[in-house]
């Protein structure tokens, strides 16, 4: 690694992951999704390793996933054989996981590691589309049990110096993610996406918006309009906190790196 690269902070991304492993079946209602994600990661440099907060997995504690090969979650349901039998064999990181469990326990906050835990479909999935090869180790970062959106933009802020180390923070989420609303085609649900979506884009790109002003919408995510409307729980957003804590010293203004329609609703991603 150059000296340069080690001291550029390399982006973070919050992204979309999709319904379950129905982006890499070919679902035409994925597509505008598969084709970011798959452009994307040729957008980036190589990263050293990549790290994952998936909305799938919530501990009481930050936690780590430490192990060298890690195994796939197949943590959805009712989906055709072949999404049982994907294959993502990307190798773990365990050196790395105790640098990021000591940055965190260095932030006061208690961290563990779990080295039986594998990586579940918020990391296997779109990481099949952005790097095929599955030859980056990869990590996995927990949520917060409390769902608390302070807390996690604080676990954001713990690992921000691993972006001077090319790791790769990816947030994987949804922007939208209301189940029952997703491919309904009323105009009230339309526009209550719509209305959570022009309000996260304000707040996570608007220059003119203080950084205490930007942080508090966050902190109050659940003011905005329609907000529980479209999140009637927030595990699909709390990793754009993270990122916004992991980003924010260096790169407090994100960019919008895709707003098009995924299972019939406005979905954002962005990229600090």
């Amino acid at each position: 690694m150059s000296d340069q690269k080690s001291r550029d902070p390399f982006p973070v991304l919050y992204i979309p992951h999709g319904g379950g492993p129905l982006p890499v079946l070919g679902d035409p209602r994925h597509r505008n999704m598969v084709d970011f994600l798959r452009g994307v990661a040729r957008e980036l440099p190589e990263p050293s390793a990549i790290l994952v907060v998936s909305a799938h997995w919530e501990e009481r504690q930050p936690t780590i996933t430490s192990a060298s090969r890690p195994e796939l979650i197949y943590d959805y349901y009712n989906f055709p054989p072949e999404s049982y039998e994907l294959k993502y064999p990307a190798p773990g990181e365990p050196r790395l996981a105790k640098e990021i469990h000591a940055l965190i326990e260095a932030s006061g906050a208690s961290a563990k590691l779990d080295d039986a835990r594998g990586f579940d479909h918020g990391l296997f999935i779109p990481l099949l589309l952005m790097y095929p090869q599955a030859r980056i180790p990869c990590l996995q970062l927990s949520l917060l049990e409390s769902l608390d959106p302070t807390a996690h933009i604080a676990l954001g802020r713990a690992i921000a110096a691993l972006r001077r180390k090319s790791v790769l923070i990816v947030g994987s989420g949804m922007s939208f993610h209301n189940l029952r609303e997703f491919f309904a085609t009323n105009e009230r649900s339309d526009e209550a996406c719509l209305q959570f979506d022009g309000w996260l884009r304000e707040t996570c790109t608007d220059a003119k918006l203080s950084a205490e002003d930007r942080e508090q919408r966050l902190i109050e995510w659940a003011k905005a309009p329609a907000a529980r409307f479209c999140h009637p729980r927030e595990e699909h957003l709390l990793p754009l906190h993270v990122c916004y804590g992991a980003a924010n010293v260096d790169s407090p203004v994100a960019r919008v790196a895709f707003n098009r329609d995924v299972m019939g609703k406005r979905v954002t991603a962005l990229m600090w």
